[in-house]
C-alpha cells in the first residue's frame, strides 16, 4: 500500500486497529511490530509512523509497554494489549466488517451500473 496525503488520516486510524490485533495475538516491540504490518501488506509505512501510534495506544490504556533486557544490544520496549485494549481490538474488527460489507456493496452497485450503461 502506498501512503499519499490524502489517505493519511484514514490509513492511521486503520493502522492502530491493526496493531492492536497484532498485539493480540503476541507481544511485540515496534521494530517487529512494523515488519509484521509490511508482511501483511503495508508497505512504505515511514518508521515515524509507528512509534507515535504505539504511544497514542498506550496514553489511551490500550497498550502497555514493558521495557526488556536484549541479548542484541539495548533493551527494547514491548507491547500488549490491556483488558481495554482487547475490548477496543473486538470493537475494530466489529467496525472493520460493517464497513468493508459497506463499501463493497457501493462499489458492486457501481460496477453494475457502468455494465448497464
Amino acid at each position: 500500500m502506498t501512503i499519499n496525503n490524502r489517505s493519511s488520516q484514514m490509513l492511521k486510524g486503520i493502522l492502530s486497529g491493526c496493531i492492536l490485533v497484532l498485539l493480540g495475538q503476541e507481544t511485540l516491540y515496534g521494530y517487529t511490530l512494523s515488519l509484521k504490518l509490511e508482511k501483511i501488506g503495508f508497505h512504505e509505512i515511514p518508521k515515524g509512523t509507528i512509534y507515535p501510534l504505539l504511544l497514542s495506544l498506550e496514553k489511551k490504556g490500550l497498550i502497555i509497554g514493558k521495557m526488556v533486557p536484549s541479548p542484541d544490544g539495548p533493551s527494547r520496549k514491548y507491547y500488549s494489549l490491556t483488558d481495554e485494549g482487547q475490548t477496543e481490538k473486538r470493537q475494530f474488527m466489529l467496525d472493520w466488517q460493517t464497513l468493508r460489507t459497506n463499501v463493497d456493496t457501493l462499489l458492486e452497485d457501481d460496477k453494475r451500473e457502468d455494465n448497464d450503461l
